[in-house]
């Protein structure tokens, strides 16, 4: 069974077709995540969350109180903001590392939960 991932925000480092590419079923979250928007893209079944605009920020303690095992992880150039930065598993700079690599290590579980 495919590993299934939400990516709320705008997609600019191409990590939903590198998910995709690895087998990964990806469901956009259509406008700003939300707690309807991410109920309406699965996020009962999703084992992981991906923001790309800290904009969406707020949406990390909203899932992870929807879907405690979720695993939330930010590829965003900005800084995560405090309050969010206990309920993020991982957060990563795409500066720092290429959506290619984030999205093999996602998809075959290398990284480990903070």
């Amino acid at each position: 069974m495919a590993m299934k991932v939400l990516l709320a925000g705008a997609d600019t480092d191409g990590l939903g077709a590198e998910l995709e590419a690895l087998g990964a079923d990806v469901v956009r979250v259509e406008g700003m995540a939300t707690r309807e928007s991410l109920a309406a893209a699965g996020l009962a079944e999703a084992q992981t969350l991906v923001l790309t605009e800290m904009d969406d920020a707020s949406a990390i303690p909203v899932a992870k109180e929807a879907n405690p095992d979720v695993r939330v992880v930010t590829y965003a150039r900005d800084s995560l903001p405090e309050f969010a930065r206990g309920q993020t598993d991982l957060a990563i700079d795409p500066a720092l590392l290429a959506a290619d690599v984030v999205a093999d290590e996602l998809v075959d579980g290398q990284v480990d939960d903070e």
